[in-house]
């Protein structure tokens, strides 16, 4: 099947992955072409060369000086994204029945969404995000034009007032992500921002006497500067912004791994791939976490509830790591979302020739 992937403009889909999006893109790609679909991507400058396929490129955009001029100017960020998109379905729009038998669209941009009805192949668009403006108006106005995919049953919830969609869970690499022995520190991972909660993971772990190891990108400084640097000491860790294979491995050493989002979570990635290593999780009770985890593999607590994570925590660390492994390769495996992606894909192709 010759497939167009579009993915997200902002970050390459390279490691160290800037976040879940870029990390799931890069998975489901490789998968897609092991088994040989023949894979084209649209995704930011930068993305890595090994995945082994053709690149749209990026439309370069700059703002002229009339333009920049405008009171109500978008930021130059933001133009230059839209630019990108809308060029991409432009041409899209002109040939893509000659080059693809479907797009996927892993994109959290509005366009590829809203334009999806001008183009000759079907369009299969995975919803990663709650509904926010942009995308919720796209959906209302060319919804019936496209497929989508929730990521989670939670997130089919938030969007039920816009559309109908199936979900195809989110899935991790189970043969790359091998268990390991844990008996080392606690760990979190994750994108260093005020939404993913880490200072209340810090002060969890500090509670129950656990050291605590971190990795992430520090994106917002101010946040990393006035809540988690202070927080940082002889038992708590900042290692700083791993590539996959250093990540796997602490997570393969760890006792139990923090998930501690302060919103929503569309799915939980982290905690996947911890149970992928074997390592129980004790997290937050939001969003689709309650979807990933079992009684065998993890604990939930109250959110924002520190003294409940401390002892989810604890409990999280004594439950016995074939669990975690076992719910990893039944439920959250990289091959069965792939199996999943590729009859929804044949499904919507067969329907458009029979069509």
């Amino acid at each position: 099947m010759r497939i167009c992937v579009i993915g997200p403009s902002r970050f390459p889909i390279s490691e160290p992955f800037a976040g879940g999006l870029e990390a799931h893109t890069h998975a489901l790609i490789t998968a897609l072409k092991r088994r040989g679909h023949q894979v084209t991507l649209f995704a930011a400058p930068g993305s890595d060369p090994s995945l082994g396929v053709e690149f749209l490129d990026v439309a370069d955009f700059s703002m002229s000086e009339t333009a920049r001029r405008d009171v109500g100017a978008m930021p130059a960020e933001w133009m230059s994204e839209h630019h990108a998109y809308l060029s991409l379905m432009v041409g899209l729009a002109r040939n893509s029945s000659d080059r693809f038998d479907a797009v996927l669209n892993v994109s959290i941009h509005h366009l590829p969404v809203a334009m999806s009805g001008l183009l000759d192949v079907p369009v299969v668009t995975t919803l990663h995000t709650p509904p926010v403006g942009w995308i919720e108006s796209a959906v209302r106005v060319d919804g019936s034009a496209g497929t989508f995919v929730a990521v989670s049953s939670h997130m089919r919830e938030a969007w039920s007032d816009s559309i109908d969609c199936s979900v195809i869970l989110n899935g991790v690499d189970t043969e790359r992500l091998r268990p390991g022995d844990g008996g080392g520190p606690a760990f979190w991972s994750g994108r260093i921002v005020p939404e993913k909660g880490l200072e209340f993971a810090i002060d969890a772990a500090n509670l129950a006497g656990v050291p605590l190891d971190i990795a992430g990108p520090a994106y917002d400084s101010d946040y990393f500067e006035s809540a988690i640097r202070p927080r940082l000491g002889e038992s708590v860790r900042y290692l700083g912004h791993l590539d996959h294979d250093v990540l796997f491995e602490h997570l393969r050493r760890a006792s139990v791994t923090l998930v501690t989002p302060r919103w929503d979570e569309p799915y939980g990635l982290v905690a996947a791939e911890s149970l992928a290593a074997g390592t129980p999780v004790a997290a937050f009770d939001r969003g689709a976490l309650r979807e990933i985890l079992d009684d065998r593999s993890g604990r939930l607590a109250p959110g924002d509830d520190i003294h409940a994570l401390a002892a989810a925590l604890l409990q999280a660390a004594n439950l016995p790591r074939a669990g975690a492994r076992e719910r990893a390769e039944t439920f959250c495996s990289l091959e069965r979302m792939v199996d999943e992606y590729e009859a929804l894909l044949r499904s919507v192709t067969e329907g458009r020739v029979a069509a």
